[in-house]
């Protein structure tokens, strides 16, 4: 879903207060070159993701959603 141009500019703002001071776990099921639809801007999320993605982990998975795979189990 995309953020208005001053919600983008408030979670970078977040983000940036964070970096390098603690730990900062985001979750999403898009790619990082889909993330300009989110942010509205290529500036804005180039510098976003230059943040997130210094001194980084990522992990990728893929595979059965696990709330699918619950959910499916409290249906039988």
């Amino acid at each position: 879903m995309p953020l208005s141009k001053s919600g983008a500019e408030l979670l970078f703002e977040v983000i940036s207060q964070c970096y390098e001071r603690g730990a900062i776990i985001i979750t999403s099921n898009l790619p990082f070159d889909e993330w300009t639809e989110v942010f509205g801007s290529e500036r804005l999320t180039g510098a976003l993701l230059d943040r997130l993605t210094h001194h980084v982990h990522i992990l990728e998975m893929n595979g059965e959603s696990y709330r699918l795979k619950h959910s499916r189990k409290k249906q039988q």
